[in-house]
């Protein structure tokens, strides 16, 4: 079999609700793993669920560039805060998205994009969360949660349009 043949994973994010893990894959055959945590509520497409949605996305937007790792957003907008324990102590009810957003879209129609199963309308990021969070445990609200150092490690690898798998 010629050498050019050789079978090679496509570049992309693979997310196992199972293992709950993010794997990065590159083209060159480099492929790096994260600890994550997904949807307490476990799998699912619907609007409103609390679900982590599976299926083929990509990631549509990437939001944090530049901003202090633990920076602070609400409805995708910098706060100005930066995320401290006195600063949870004083919102105990916030679901905290930190450092860098890759907010994801669907790409199957009926699954995970369009009325009541939109993943992009539904808000579903990869995103930081305060390190405190315990990872490898189901416990978000339907997103996919990562340490705030590596979701800006990740996010300085990908780009916008790269494929992500929810599995």
């Amino acid at each position: 079999m010629p050498s050019d043949s050789v079978s090679r994973p496509v570049p992309g994010i693979e997310i196992s609700l199972a293992a709950q893990t993010l794997t990065l894959f590159s083209a060159d055959s480099f492929s790096i793993s994260y600890p994550v945590s997904t949807a307490l509520n476990g799998p699912g497409e619907r609007q409103s669920s609390g679900c982590t949605p599976r299926g083929k996305h990509y990631v549509r937007a990437m939001l944090g560039d530049g901003f202090p790792v633990n920076t602070v957003f609400i409805a995708r907008r910098p706060t100005g805060e930066v995320y401290s324990p006195e600063l949870a102590r004083q919102f105990p009810d916030r679901d905290w998205i930190l450092s860098r957003i890759l907010w994801l879209c669907g790409l199957e129609w009926g699954k995970n994009r369009g009325p009541g199963v939109d993943s992009f309308r539904r808000f579903i990021y990869i995103h930081g969360t305060p390190d405190s969070e315990p990872m490898g445990v189901p416990r978000s609200h339907g997103c996919i949660r990562m340490r705030n150092a590596d979701v800006v490690d990740l996010y300085r690898r990908v780009t916008p349009g790269t494929p992500v798998l929810i599995r």
